[in-house]
């Protein structure tokens, strides 16, 4: 039952967004809007292509799945959680978010107040998004409509940590709207809602969390690089460090995905609007960016250290996803390894059971390959450890290998070192 007596509407219903209105949807009748026809299509019929909603879950909540942006008035209380990428200078790109302003804000009524949940940097609520709204509404904000800010913590195929499980960050513009914010969120997020001193601080804590795990990570991977040098095993160091009680993990390896490999680059753009040019995050940064390429040239030197001629040899890449059981290519860093082998004249071949070969060909002009269609390889690259790919395990690579032999580049380290065929050279990251 509703502890609120708001009427809630979810503009975007991807990844972020679907969770979002499942869980409204439960309490009360709630408005889905997506601009996206086949979207809306598969979800009036149950299905989610991005395996965050189970079936029954989907078929148990009261959604109006709607393209009809007119249907957004029939709430007044509205939650945008549309995707906020990076262009490729690596520059915040807010088309999405503004766009979606707009629609919501031709939809206005006086009272109603808008809540962003997509990821910006500090300020782009009220610099960015409150003018749109106003312009399209004809309304004034923080009189006629109020907006807050409350960001996303959606971890895209983990079901532990989930919409309502996740303690979530709320902000208002002020006391009374933040109450509101508050309670609406409250009567769906067990885990409860933390409130923010202000949107810009609500804005501010989301782009840290995951630029910290991004610096984190980036130690892991700079430390990979250096031990490479030292003919020292990372996982093996790592283990032993481990053995600390205050040791933090993190684990070497790509970092792409909508959120870490993304939301940094937000913070770092409006640090330097202000004037600050930031450091360790850019240097972070850098380093990650550049695994794949580093995967990829690691995967050519052992192949020509086995006395294989590379140009024109075979490369399968086993997995294309930004990470492992997801069909979530956005932001994939797979991508950096398929492109360094090309650049080598390499001829790579891919295969992932979760990702959609129509939107891998649309987004990154490649082609996902059945494996009754992969050719023999000359090498393995174990770039995303579906489960699918662990349980097949050595015998599963060996598969792939031209005899049974060749070169296996583990990048995430899942296969077992004690049980590796002889005829196999072994890497990982």
């Amino acid at each position: 039952m509703s502890t609120h007596n708001r009427k809630v509407s979810v503009i975007g219903l991807g990844y972020v967004g679907l969770p979002v209105a499942v869980a409204f949807g439960h309490q009360q009748r709630c408005v889905g809007f997506d601009i996206n026809v086949e979207r809306v299509a598969e979800l009036k019929q149950g299905r989610d292509s991005t395996l965050e909603v189970e079936p029954a879950e989907l078929s148990g909540s009261d959604i109006l799945f709607t393209c009809d942006a007119k249907d957004i008035a029939l709430a007044d209380f509205h939650i945008v959680a549309v995707p906020t990428p990076i262009d490729e200078a690596k520059i915040p790109d807010l088309t999405p978010v503004l766009r979606a302003a707009e629609t919501v804000g031709k939809q206005l009524k006086a009272g109603d107040i808008v809540v962003f949940e997509s990821t910006v940097y500090p300020g782009a609520t009220e610099e960015e998004c409150v003018p749109v709204l106003e312009q399209c509404s004809g309304l004034v904000c923080g009189k006629d409509f109020f907006v807050g800010y409350s960001p996303e913590r959606i971890n895209p195929g983990d079901k532990e940590h989930t919409f309502t499980k996740i303690t979530k960050v709320v902000s208002g513009q002020n006391a009374e709207i933040l109450e509101v914010v508050a309670q609406v969120y409250e009567s769906v997020v067990t885990a409860g809602v933390h409130r923010a001193a202000s949107i810009k601080v609500a804005e501010a804590a989301k782009v840290i969390e995951n630029t910290q795990r991004d610096l984190n990570i980036a130690l892991m991977n700079e430390l990979a690089l250096i031990f490479q040098r030292m003919d020292i095993d990372t996982r093996d160091v790592l283990a032993a460090s481990g053995t600390k009680w205050n040791f933090l993990k993190f684990d070497p390896g790509l970092v792409g995905g909508h959120c870490i490999g993304v939301d940094p680059y937000y913070l770092t753009h409006k640090a330097q609007i202000t004037g600050y040019i930031p450091q360790v995050i850019l240097a972070g940064r850098s380093i990650n960016d550049d695994m794949g390429n580093y995967v990829a040239n690691q995967t050519v030197k052992l192949m020509i250290n086995a006395g294989m001629v590379v140009k024109g040899s075979v490369v399968t890449v086993l997995g294309f996803t930004f990470k492992e059981d997801v069909p979530d290519l956005r932001n994939t860093r797979v991508i950096d390894i398929v492109q360094g082998l090309h650049d080598y004249g390499v001829e790579v071949q891919i295969h992932d059971p979760f990702a959609s070969a129509a939107e891998a060909r649309h987004e990154y002009d490649v082609d996902l390959l059945d494996t009754t269609k992969l050719s023999p390889a000359d090498a393995v690259v174990l770039a995303v450890p579906h489960a699918e790919f662990l349980s097949a395990g050595w015998d599963g690579i060996a598969a792939h290998l031209r005899g049974g032999a060749g070169i296996v580049i583990d990048v995430k380290a899942r296969l077992d070192r004690s049980t590796r065929p002889a005829t196999m050279t072994h890497w990982r990251l």
